[in-house]
């Protein structure tokens, strides 16, 4: 019976004493509190995301409450601030919005698609270690350099040359600034998803007597298809979101117009423009930040869902 006891008290004090048992409790209690911690974040982050939103729903309402939503999507004339003509038609700033965002995907796609192809298949290992921390560097400048980088340099030294009437603020400065902006992100993520095509599958066109430039064209861009897509699509985000080179270049004159060599104002410009401070709390002009802002939301949120979309229906798995 005493032994019995005796073996019982081992047993107990070794769960509490016995090193391997308390390094297994220790690693425990450790991926326990990483758990809570990994959650924590997560919920942070999803609660910051829902706190947006409403915001952005309920300020805008109180604006919607004195503004029709149809003519504030239809209407041509935007001037919120000076009496006594006051319009909200938001379609100037959604064209200017456009505008910039074509423009700057003009140059970045095409670029930034052709120097990853040739980052790929045709530099060599050392050139595109050369080349790579450039486009970090590129991707490192803040925007606000990029629009004085166009406001002082593009326009005049470039621009003013081959179109004499070009105005000091204008879209197609503005365009090729944020356009340089986003190259980096189309060089890099058309580039991850041409390296992420298997090497087998390069191999096997070179085998069967195909060009390096129908290997490239024929084969790898089709296979990396769905990655190249999503990186133009998250780039275009990118430029519509983007404030101040465009507040800094482009003005801040809410208008319909096709000619790139004049002023406009895009929707991000006015957000900038009305937060400085002039405008009442609670004025009805204040609460077109967030009826604006909502209206950038959405559009960015349809381009995400749509990235997403082409990403699965595109995409290729490979074992």
């Amino acid at each position: 019976m005493s032994d019995l006891k005796n073996e019982n008290k081992k047993s107990w004090t070794s769960l509490f004493f016995d090193p391997k048992i308390r390094y297994m409790n220790s690693k425990k209690n450790k991926n326990g509190l990483v758990n809570y911690v990994l959650l924590l974040t997560t919920l942070i982050s999803l609660i910051t995301t829902i706190g947006i939103i409403i915001i952005l729903l309920t300020d805008s309402f109180h604006f919607f409450e004195q503004v029709p939503v149809f003519d504030f999507l239809t209407g041509t004339n935007w001037n919120p601030l000076i009496e006594p003509n006051k319009s909200y038609g938001v379609l100037p700033l959604v064209a200017g919005t456009m505008m910039i965002t074509l423009g700057s995907a003009l140059i970045a796609i095409p670029v930034g698609l052709g120097s990853a192809i040739y980052l790929t298949e045709y530099a060599s290992t050392r050139f595109s270690k050369i080349i790579k921390p450039i486009m970090e560097i590129l991707a490192g400048v803040p925007t606000v350099v990029y629009g004085y980088f166009a406001l002082t340099f593009i326009t005049p030294n470039i621009l003013k040359p081959i179109f004499p009437n070009i105005q000091t603020f204008n879209a197609l400065s503005a365009s090729i600034a944020v356009g340089i902006m986003i190259l980096p992100m189309v060089i890099s993520l058309s580039e991850d998803a041409l390296n992420a095509v298997p090497e087998s599958i390069r191999q096997g066109a070179y085998a069967m007597g195909s060009t390096r430039f129908e290997v490239a064209s024929r084969v790898m861009v089709p296979s990396a298809l769905s990655g190249i897509l999503s990186s133009f699509i998250l780039a275009i985000s990118r430029a519509i979101g983007e404030t101040m080179i465009v507040a800094v270049a482009a003005g801040m004159r809410p208008q319909l117009t096709s000619s790139f060599l004049k002023p406009i104002q895009t929707m991000t410009g006015f957000i900038v423009q009305i937060s400085m401070g002039d405008t009442p709390v609670g004025s009805l002009s204040y609460y077109t930040i967030f009826a604006v802002g909502l209206l950038l939301f959405l559009m960015t949120l349809s381009l995400n869902i749509i990235s997403h979309l082409i990403l699965k229906k595109y995409r290729e798995v490979y074992q």
